[in-house]
């Protein structure tokens, strides 16, 4: 897979397998009940998979997969280490916003989510970064 976003941010194959090979919570941001959505699927393969807690939030703020849902990061009790956002380009800044202001470890943008600016401010405000792949396409190359 490469490395390359455009013109900026890099990814760091060190940071992926870090994140992906560490237990942890993980914020997954448009995540529904939708089937015909990714984030379902994908949140799935990082619940069962690699063992990760799957926080979901959405506008609804429905439960998935029997996790209680939230509308907003701010909402969730305790430490996020991963904010995995499956929002649009336009729409993630806010969400990376979000991420740093509550002190989470790293931000994941999705396949497509790209936004060099958000990711400027999440390295600036210590946050990793993660952008435009997926955990399930970046795995197997772990």
């Amino acid at each position: 897979m490469s490395n390359e976003t455009g013109a900026g941010h890099v990814n760091d194959p060190a940071v992926i397998r870090r994140l992906l090979q560490t237990r942890g919570r993980w914020a997954v941001v448009g995540l529904s009940n939708n089937p015909r959505r990714v984030a379902p699927g994908v949140s799935l393969f990082l619940q069962d998979d690699l063992g990760m807690e799957i926080i979901p939030v959405s506008l609804s703020g429905e439960d998935v997969f029997g996790n209680r849902g939230y509308t907003r990061l701010a909402e969730i009790p305790g430490q996020i280490d991963v904010v995995d956002c499956f929002v649009n380009s336009q729409k993630v800044g806010d969400i990376v916003d979000q991420a740093i202001a509550i002190g989470a470890g790293a931000v994941w943008l999705q396949l497509g989510v790209r936004d060099e600016s958000a990711a400027q401010r999440a390295k600036a405000a210590g946050l990793e970064v993660v952008m435009d792949t997926c955990p399930k396409i970046e795995y197997p190359f772990l």
